[in-house]
């Protein structure tokens, strides 16, 4: 008698168990947390970008308090050489800052998590842009009282700190540009909300006032004086 096959339906019910026992009833509670922990760190550990809360929720049980037990993971982390930061909308491990140079000092590549190299110029561009997006190439001009080039542009683009946007309504129909996910992990903000005070970005060391060009204040629109007119500049 022949028998009729059953290893699709094995899978079929296979394929509807879910991959991963998130409520852990049967472990006690002291147990359960610390294994909600294991997971979600591992799983930030391992991902190359920051994973949102929703994406970590579902490692965690229904009941399981996850802000608190983000906290618990720091906690855990203090002592070690790296930090679980909230940056890009999502969760990321990062070596601390103080750890820096003995990443450096390998030269193999590897770098910490800060901004990259950029010319007071390009630094200048980016923060416009983050401040006052979608802005045009021209505008960005006008703010700073010279012509941004298309290679400033170019390279923030090729760091992927900025991209296009939308066209701008005006002759030419140029592209306006807009800041990306990158720029906000790597200046470690969680959103654009967390843009902080230009003074702040002066004290860490982030953004230098280069003695030749017009106050920072002033060339993002938070001055008294308007900047002097630059000729109009044909737009990518």
């Amino acid at each position: 008698m022949q028998r009729t096959p059953t290893c699709g339906r094995r899978t079929a019910r296979r394929d509807q168990e879910p991959l991963l026992e998130a409520d852990l009833f049967e472990l006690p509670p002291p147990m359960r947390w610390r294994e909600w922990m294991g997971r979600v760190e591992a799983a930030i550990f391992a991902s190359p970008s920051p994973l949102p809360r929703e994406a970590l929720a579902k490692l965690v049980g229904r009941d399981c308090n996850f802000d608190e037990l983000i906290s618990d993971i720091r906690d855990d982390l203090r002592a070690r050489p790296y930090e679980l930061v909230h940056v890009a909308g999502g969760y990321q491990l990062r070596t601390k800052p103080r750890y820096a140079d003995a990443i450096h000092v390998l030269n193999n590549g590897a770098r910490d998590a800060g901004p990259p190299q950029l010319t007071p110029t390009e630094l200048l561009t980016v923060t416009a842009i983050a401040y006052l997006q979608p802005a045009t190439r021209a505008e960005l001009s006008q703010l700073a009282g010279k012509e941004i080039s298309r290679d400033v542009i170019g390279r923030l683009k090729a760091l992927d700190l900025i991209a296009a946007g939308p066209r701008a309504p005006t002759a030419g129909a140029p592209f306006a540009y807009v800041t990306t996910k990158k720029f906000l992990e790597v200046f470690g903000l969680a959103s654009l909300r967390d843009l902080p005070d230009i003074e702040k970005l002066e004290d860490a060391g982030l953004l230098t006032r280069p003695a030749t060009e017009s106050d920072l204040d002033d060339i993002l629109g938070f001055g008294t004086d308007d900047a002097e007119p630059v000729d109009e500049i044909d737009e990518d």
